[in-house]
């Protein structure tokens, strides 16, 4: 007679884990046909597609950790989408978003590809003209899990013609160089910059190395001829633009 084996589940054997806060994000082998980021923008056009998965059709594929949705998703979290269309460092994007060279160079083309584009568009730039409007422009900065250092780079009209992520991590003098801010207002023929900055925590309110820095790069601008207009912090339901000597 055939021996028949059965197995009895143990309470031991289950493991139930609870995070209200965790976001599915469906695979791409889960999703129907309609529904995959490429089909759907080869049946609808680019208009129906979110960020993330306008993103996953540029990448193509994933890695072996992540699929391409996964990844898109993440990266679109961890980044920002102003910042990550506006970043021209390809080796720092793989190394701070842990993704492969090739595809953070697939990032960078699509977004220089979108600046030139964008430049000939001269009458829709934005104008910046106080810190409102740089609070209402970082709207992306709000909620971003680790902190990051933006200049926003203007024209003489206070029109943004660049915006790029200078570091990201803990802003403080030994990290952010003043050439770091500055060269790209010579490589764009800016006449002036704001800062910015967003504290993950929650509150706006400015530390020692937020003033110090502060201070530090509205001297050096005016070495070099480019006005610091303002330094502005971003938190999720604020911002505080730093009292320091702009004139």
């Amino acid at each position: 007679m055939e021996k028949i084996q059965s197995y009895v589940l143990k309470d031991t054997d289950l493991v139930f884990t609870s995070n209200a806060n965790k976001q599915y994000v469906l695979k791409i082998r889960d999703l129907p046909s309609d529904d995959k980021p490429r089909e759907k923008l080869i049946e609808s056009g680019p208009e129906l597609l979110s960020m993330s998965e306008l993103l996953a059709v540029i990448l193509g594929t994933g890695t072996k950790k992540e699929d391409v949705l996964e990844m898109s998703s993440r990266i679109m979290k961890e980044y920002g989408e102003k910042s990550i269309i506006s970043e021209t460092d390809s080796n720092r994007l793989a190394e701070e978003l842990s993704i492969p060279l090739i595809k953070a160079c697939q990032i960078v083309a699509c977004g220089e590809l979108g600046r030139r584009f964008y430049k000939r568009q001269d009458n829709g730039l934005k104008i910046i003209r106080n810190a409102s409007d740089v609070f209402e422009y970082l709207k992306d900065m709000r909620n971003l899990p680790k902190e990051q250092l933006r200049g926003i780079y203007l024209n003489t009209h206070h029109k943004i013609i660049h915006d790029e992520v200078i570091s990201i991590g803990t802003i403080n003098s030994n990290i952010v160089h003043p050439r770091e801010v500055f060269r790209p207002a010579i490589d764009y023929g800016a006449v002036a910059v704001v800062l910015a900055h967003n504290h993950p925590s929650g509150t706006a309110s400015p530390s020692e190395f937020d003033l110090e820095i502060t201070n530090q790069l509205v001297r050096a601008g005016k070495i070099v001829g480019i006005h610091v207009l303002d330094h502005v912090i971003v938190a999720k339901d604020g911002f505080i633009s730093i009292n320091a000597n702009y004139d």
